[in-house]
């Protein structure tokens, strides 16, 4: 299998909302998440990243440079634990930090896999969202 990282496009967002809609926990639709929101994302206020197998978006990163939040983090189900989602987030850092951010943040939902994955990632647990997820930050490691 040929697998490959490297920055989304535009072209790539029908293949994003693809995995989005495939993962079984987190889900977010695309009455919630529309496709224009996607491109201004990748666009105007950050980066995103996919992974592909065999020319096929199997998970994406995004995030936002401006505000530092980590917009979205899927895997395919399928295709989890194959490294696919921590190369994506070291790949997302490594970005945002090189953009002069000190501090980033994302919510996510509580007894999930991305629950246990960003704890074991090293970031911080700061209680609950007004919406009843788990707010998560990491600041800027030394050096």
């Amino acid at each position: 299998m040929a697998t490959l990282l490297r920055q989304a496009l535009r072209a790539d967002v029908a293949g994003i909302q693809r995995v989005r809609h495939a993962v079984r926990e987190n889900i977010l639709t695309s009455s919630v998440i529309t496709d224009a929101e996607v491109v201004q994302h990748l666009e105007v206020l950050g980066r995103g990243w996919v992974i592909e197998v065999d020319g096929e978006i199997r998970a994406f990163a995004i995030a936002n440079a401006r505000n530092g939040n980590v917009w979205g983090l899927f895997v395919e189900h399928g295709h989890e634990r194959r490294g696919h989602g921590r190369r994506l987030h070291d790949t997302m850092l490594a970005w945002l930090w090189s953009q002069g951010l000190q501090r980033l943040w994302l919510t996510t939902g509580p007894a999930t896999r991305a629950e246990r994955f960003y704890r074991a990632a090293g970031w911080q647990d700061m209680g609950p969202s007004a919406h009843g997820e788990i707010r998560f930050e990491i600041g800027r490691p030394p050096g």
